[in-house]
């Protein structure tokens, strides 16, 4: 009989990391190899899969979270083309990694490129979104196409969808005289929809959500925000206008780092006025527990700390607590790649004659190593020839129990819950399994079923989700209905200002 699986030796002094230098790439530690192990993909993938892609006339949008072996492919394939596209129809790279919102934005721009379809590697409510965008941009006749025929779920949007949310908004739409309900966009189109005929709703993002808060609170002082349904980011909101009141930010401060027509008051009453969700939850940021943060405490002092809006609140708390001293950030995932990057660039800028290692320590899904690995790269060969040889150190903060190891000096690690994929049995993974459903295999599939026969049947099983097709809600198109909150929020970083006609319905409360 084999032996049982032994737990992975991580002590509590060192979780695994990857080195970035100008000599290369270093994982420490089986879970950071795992991580590392396709940046630098294989040639022939690579050509395999854009030769498909351009072939196909595709556009292809990837989440961050994306597995690292398709990411470093797609990251290949887009550098090829930004650098030396060949082909004269296509002004832009056909490839782009992002976050969940700006994936609809450069489909739209990839459509107006030339291309016929779109592959959308994400979860299901990704791909819905990418359509409805294309779809209110002109570009509804192109088809967007998933990685896989089966369901893709995410564990945050899904507990949208309960019935107990929809009572939640019910409750607070009759309790409450201006409700606004800030629903995060990593929700259904089908749950924007039914919020809407419920209680007035905008859309947000973990870039934009504070920003959306300040806003409406500025043009109806007595509003209640009802977020949801990411029960953590909701508490971290409030946790981060207390943190700003308790560190002393004067009304000076405030009006001029947050919100010019706020004050200590203002942002007081806001804070006491945000009714969050109290059972949602990603199971990627649920990882980062008290273990984790034990560690982080005790042993990464002096690093950088990066956090998701979306982790639990101890994690947070340190990463808000040290980004008041400008030792951190909380945020989305761009604003988490955006103070890396800087941060080395800084610390290139100081052209000190020494070597030195920044750490930063990753508080959300692995998968971004990726996009911060290709930029660190890139701000360390744009340095080459100065006095400063900087190094940066990403830590991935994953719990004892993500990784497992075996007495077998080949296997190394086991993936699959507590293993290579970072998953914990205590709950939480440090890469989101629904993300990895996309692989590059079914990518390359997609693009030479396109190539083949556009009309093929089987493409049919890898459109979006479309629950809302042919649906009225109060009488009013469902599908119109749950892009209304998405054009309110669209209306707010275009403007500065909440949609008139949003602050009318929340004035009315007409529903």
């Amino acid at each position: 009989m084999a032996p049982a699986p032994a737990a992975y030796d991580q002590t509590v002094e060192s979780f695994p990391s990857i080195v970035i230098g100008p000599g290369g790439v270093y994982p420490q530690g089986p879970f950071a190899e795992a991580q590392a192990q396709f940046l630098e993909p294989d040639e022939e993938a690579v050509r395999f899969l854009s030769d498909n892609v351009t072939a196909a006339n595709m556009g292809v949008v990837a989440h961050y979270y994306m597995d690292v072996e398709l990411q470093g492919v797609l990251t290949a394939v887009n550098k090829q083309q930004s650098n030396s596209n060949t082909n004269p129809n296509q002004k832009i790279s056909r490839i782009a990694i992002a976050d969940s919102l700006a994936m609809g934005d450069y489909a739209v721009k990839m459509c107006e490129d030339g291309a016929t379809s779109i592959a959308c590697l994400g979860v299901d409510f990704m791909s819905e979104s990418v359509a409805t965008i294309m779809a209110r941009n002109g570009f509804g006749h192109v088809p967007v196409y998933r990685a896989t025929a089966k369901h893709i779920g995410c564990s945050l949007a899904e507990s949208a969808e309960r019935d107990s949310y929809r009572a939640w908004l019910e409750k607070g739409r009759a309790g409450y005289e201006f409700p606004l309900h800030v629903v995060y966009i990593n929700t259904s189109l089908e749950t924007k929809a039914v919020s809407s005929s419920v209680v007035p709703t905008i859309t947000c993002t973990s870039s934009n959500v504070m920003a959306t808060m300040l806003q409406a609170s500025v043009e109806i002082p007595d509003v209640k925000i009802m977020y949801g349904p990411d029960t953590y980011m909701g508490q971290n909101l409030v946790t981060m206008f207390t943190s700003i009141l308790n560190a002393g930010w004067t009304d000076e401060r405030i009006k001029r780092d947050l919100h010019a027509e706020h004050d200590r008051e203002s942002i007081r009453n806001l804070r006491d006025n945000i009714d969050v969700y109290p059972n949602g939850n990603c199971v990627v940021h649920h990882m980062f527990g008290n273990e984790v943060v034990k560690t982080v405490k005790n042993y990464y002092e002096d690093a950088y700390v990066t956090a998701h809006l979306e982790v639990p609140g101890e994690m947070f708390e340190i990463a808000m607590e040290k980004s008041l001293e400008d030792r951190g950030v909380v945020g989305s995932t761009s604003d988490i790649l955006n103070f890396i990057s800087k941060k080395v660039q800084e610390a290139i800028a100081e052209d000190l004659p020494t070597t030195r290692r920044l750490q930063f320590v990753l508080g959300t899904e692995a998968g971004m190593v990726t996009s911060i690995v290709k930029s660190v790269q890139e701000i360390l060969k744009a340095a080459e020839g100065g006095n400063n040889q900087i190094e940066a150190e990403i830590v991935f903060p994953v719990s004892s129990d993500a990784v497992m190891g075996v007495d077998d000096d080949e296997l190394g690690v086991v993936p699959g819950v507590a293993g290579g994929e970072g998953c914990s049995t205590a709950g939480g993974c440090a890469t989101c399994p629904f993300m990895k459903m996309n692989d590059l295999d079914a990518l390359n599939d997609i693009a030479e079923m396109v190539m083949e026969d556009s009309e093929d049947h089987r493409l049919k099983a890898h459109l979006p989700p479309n629950r809302l097709e042919g649906k009225m809600i109060n009488g009013v198109d469902a599908i119109d209905l749950g892009s209304e909150p998405i054009l309110f929020m669209r209306h707010f970083m275009q403007n500065k200002a909440m949609d008139d006609t949003l602050i009318q319905r929340i004035k009315a409360n007409s529903y």
